[in-house]
């Protein structure tokens, strides 16, 4: 079952090398959103892989 995990980014270059690290990791581009007004990233996800996002988004200093 899938989940969306959210996370609060300050610039947009802070969201796109998440992004760029969620897709390193092996997320697929289609299951993460960036909505820049609200700055929120989120990606969906399996509940088994929510660890490793959390990791990702602790590395750029993204609050959760």
């Amino acid at each position: 079952m899938s989940k969306a995990l959210n996370g609060n980014f300050t610039s947009k270059d802070q969201a796109r090398n998440v992004r760029d690290d969620l897709i390193g990791s092996g997320i697929p581009q289609e299951n993460i959103y960036i909505e820049e007004e609200a700055r929120v990233i989120r990606v969906m996800i399996p509940t088994e892989e929510r660890r490793e996002i959390e990791e990702i988004f602790d590395r750029h200093g993204v609050t959760y």
